[in-house]
């Protein structure tokens, strides 16, 4: 470990305190040094309003985090009826007691004053408040009309990864059962459906590997696209506990940007985007030259090595190292490192999933494991990762558009088993052709084919690529669209219905992190004026629309969430992700449980695949696959032939060049990403004053190359622009790769005088009014983080640093350049001033 490495690593190991107003500048706070093999040691987090002591508060409500996919379990603090705080729960497995920043003061933003508090219908082009029977009946009389009209490929759902399962579920038996519509996904698809497709090419099924727990007994963990320090800071909290302890994990680090895990890695690999999928065969080509292979694990438990073994033959780290720009060295120094593991853990994010070949990279990962043998037991596991709180339930319900309990949609006796649970003739169940995903459910709005588009808890006019697209989608007098949300978002604006939702700690319900962990979020005080929780608009619109199963009775047999996940456990009855063993009693007062859990497993599932792969049989699978350059699907037929014992498959990927290079016009590769302070489009996040005020606006990295090639620095106003639009941001300088630009996806426009988009020439705010209209063909996840660009000088800066964090990966490249008090949260670390050869510089020099 490096010597700064060591030090982030140890600082502050004394006890911990319960403030939380330094969490700003310090989001990991103390350290709670342990050893491998040992318990993670309990330290407990808490932020009370200013004037509310401890003593002062009348309830603490049982929850967990809605505001990344950690699943950090909390309580909210109540008192006059009115949220006031919040603390860790201890008891809890997943983050024993800690808080990230966004866990300490996100709450804030649900006594926001512009909360939605009454439905709007659109009245002469205006939205005008009105009573919910008006605007439900508006939405259920068009749903008819349309279903009369063109029938229910016209309707499509387009929902989010924040809802609750109980929501998710109800969403999903009235879209596919009750309308009878394919068209159905979730905000989710641009973030986790790689995650999801991946696992189900590897194991045949969706469901992690692997544990948090892994991280207390790994000697190595290896993180591809994956700012752990700030997408779930918690977990690196436990991985930086670990780095502070006796014998400390390796860490490998594969990232574009100098993150705070790149920082503390023994090796940190920055390739050029897209091109992971070489680094990765290079690093199996080394694992099997040097015989770091688990041949018997191979025999036993897998099919399709030798096809990898002849594939990755031909992918030296001499013939990586210049396709992805880093040193031949450094890769033979990370898969020494991975192959001398003796135990473990991997962890993937958006920066293999939104990136080139997002599937088959992420496919390559799970081939390191398989490949070593390191699965099934502690400290060996496999975590890709999700990036939102209840993505997990998106996929798991089916509101992803797959069918739910992770059945697969081609084999007949999977959906003859939920039509069973549904009580509806199979062919009400959709299931003639795949699941529409988001980007083609756009598609068919935008050509006249769904004419009633509701969105549930997510905002494509700032979250979707190519924006101007989007916002003349959504503006399209022949598309009705509803809003279901929080706030009147930059989405909400264009729609014809707004509806007013309930959100966390205003309702009841439960949600499953990335690792299979199910928590309950009991309702701890009234959502404000007429919002309801998205479950009683879901049942209020099924019993407009009468739907009914083939017994005449009601399709919606429940009424509240806890009967809604009582049906929902009859859904997973005998499926990967099995609820029958969970109650909210069971749920109520201890950690949260990791499914499966039932007759077999009653404390719940601790990790996967400890005796062998349980569920890629052809009978049992949730698909049989696609290839993995094209996304063609393979056949019952040929999956049957290929792997006839049911075993994971050992799948092979060839690297292929991105489809948008770098040009003369374009010379940049664009990449947008997320910062710890923020969330999504910041309709949360960007309400409360800790977090705005630590990340205000958006900012534009490069390199200091780059950079004093543009002839700019730090905090001059630039442009970016590619062949889709343009924004602009200050200039953050970083030590980031040479030849990229990095901008943070979140910022938008509902807090600037234009509302929902660009006005006038000013340049827009949004990173994706210059992201690409593309997509991984297995995973239809898009692409942000492969493209080109160009950056333009516009004007000169008056020496104020760029609004940007300087605790995070976007720390400046000089320390002398922000004072701590500037420039955005924290104090700036004394990093190494050096330029990026589009390498770390200092990854083969580590130990």
């Amino acid at each position: 470990m490096s010597s700064q490495a060591k030090s982030q690593a140890q600082a502050q190991t004394t006890a911990p305190s319960r403030s939380s107003s330094d969490r700003i500048a310090d989001p990991w706070g103390v350290r709670t040094p342990y050893a491998p093999g040992s318990t993670w040691p309990t330290r407990t987090d808490e932020f009370l309003q200013p004037g509310v002591a401890s003593a002062d508060v009348e309830r603490w409500v049982q929850t967990a985090s809605i505001l990344h996919s950690d699943g950090d379990a909390m309580d909210i603090a109540v008192r006059d009826g009115r949220m006031v705080g919040v603390r860790g729960r201890p008891v809890d497995r997943v983050n024993r007691g800690r808080l990230g920043p966004k866990d300490l003061f996100g709450w804030q933003a649900n006594a926001s004053r512009d909360r939605l508090t009454r439905p709007l219908v659109r009245e002469g082009g205006r939205l005008t408040e009105c009573d919910w029977d008006t605007a439900m009946d508006r939405i259920a009389a068009e749903t008819r009309a349309q279903l009369d009209a063109r029938g229910p490929g016209a309707i499509g759902f387009y929902t989010s990864g924040q809802l609750f399962l109980e929501e998710y579920y109800t969403l999903s038996v009235v879209a596919h059962a009750g309308i009878g519509t394919n068209h159905v996904d979730g905000n989710t698809r641009l973030c986790t459906a790689t995650a999801a497709e991946s696992l189900k090419e590897s194991f045949g099924c969706d469901g992690q590997p692997g544990s948090y727990e892994d991280i207390d007994h790994a000697d190595t963990i290896a993180l591809f696209g994956h700012n752990m320090a700030e997408t779930q800071p918690v977990l690196w909290m436990r991985v930086l506990d670990r780095l502070a302890g006796p014998r400390p994990p390796r860490l490998v680090c594969v990232d574009p940007r100098p993150t705070p895990v790149a920082k503390a890695a023994a090796v940190h690999l920055a390739p050029r985007s897209g091109t992971n999928v070489a680094l990765l065969n290079a690093l199996l080509h080394e694992l099997i030259r040097t015989g770091r292979v688990d041949h018997a694990y191979l025999a036993a438990h897998t099919v399709g090595f030798d096809e990898l073994r002849s594939r990755v033959a031909e992918c030296p780290p001499s013939w990586a190292a210049p396709i992805c720009d880093v040193p031949e060295e450094a890769i033979r120094e990370a898969a020494a490192i991975i192959g001398s593991a003796q135990r473990l853990v991997s962890t993937v994010l958006q920066g293999v999933y939104q990136s080139h070949q997002a599937t088959a990279a992420a496919v390559q990962v799970n081939n390191l494991h398989l490949v070593r043998g390191m699965l099934g037991r502690p400290g060996c596991g496999v975590l890709q990762m999700n990036g939102q709180p209840t993505a997990q339930n998106t996929r798991e319900c089916g509101a992803d558009g797959d069918l739910p309990g992770f059945r697969n949609w081609q084999n007949d006796e999977h959906v003859a088993d939920l039509a069973r649970v549904w009580n509806v003739a199979p062919e009400a169940v959709p299931h003639d052709a795949p699941p529409t995903p988001a980007m083609d459910i756009f598609r068919k709005a935008e050509q006249g084919e769904i004419r009633l588009l509701w969105i549930s808890g997510t905002n494509p006019a700032v979250s979707l690529p190519e924006l101007a697209r989007i916002r003349a989608i959504l503006g399209q007098e022949r598309l009705f669209t509803v809003v279901q949300d929080l706030f009147l978002t930059e989405t909400a604006q264009y729609a014809d219905v707004v509806l007013p939702a309930a959100t966390w700690g205003e309702k009841t319900g439960t949600f499953t992190n990335a690792d299979r962990t199910v928590h309950l979020s009991d309702k701890a005080v009234e959502p404000p004026g007429e919002a309801r929780s998205d479950l009683d608009i879901f049942l209020d619109f099924a019993r407009r629309m009468d739907f009914r199963d083939r017994d005449g009775r009601p399709l919606v047999g429940w009424h509240d969430p806890e009967s809604a996940f009582e049906a929902w456990k009859r859904c997973s009855a005998g499926r990967p992700c099995d609820y029958t063993g969970i109650s909210y009693d069971g749920l109520r007062g201890g950690s949260g449980i990791q499914w499966p859990c039932n007759d077999e497993h009653p404390e719940g599932t601790p990790r996967l695949y400890t005796d062998g792969i349980s569920w890629a049989g052809a009978d049992e699978c949730e698909t049989y696959g696609k290839d993995l350059a094209t996304g063609d699907p393979v056949t019952e037929a040929e999956y049957r032939a290929r792997n006839p014992d049911g075993k994971a498959v050992v799948k092979a990927a060839e690297y292929l060049p991105p489809d948008e290079e770098t040009s003369a016009e374009y010379p940049l590769q664009l990449n947008t990403g997320r910062t710890l302070y923020h969330f999504h489009t910041r309709t949360k996040t960007g309400r409360v004053r800790q977090l705005r005020d630590a990340a205000p606006e958006v900012w534009v990295e490069l390199s200091a190359a780059t950079a004093r090639a543009l002839g700019a620095r730090e905090g001059d106003l630039v442009e970016v622009a590619s062949r889709r639009g343009a924004l602009r941001g200050r200039l953050r300088v970083t030590e980031m790769r040479d030849g990229m630009v990095f901008v943070p996806f979140h910022y938008g426009y509902w807090d600037t005088p234009a509302g929902r988009g660009p006005e006038g020439d000013q340049g827009g705010r949004a990173a994706n009014e210059v992201t690409v209209t593309d997509w991984d063909p297995v995973s239809k996840q898009p692409i942000y983080k492969t493209a080109a660009a160009r950056v333009d000088l516009v004007e000169s800066g008056d020496g104020t640093p760029a609004p940007a964090p300087t605790t995070t990966a976007s720390a400046p490249a000089e320390p002398h350049g922000v004072p701590a008090t500037e420039g955005g949260a924290g104090a700036v670390a004394a990093y190494e001033v050096g330029g990026r050869d589009g390498t770390s510089i200092k990854a083969a020099a580590k130990p």
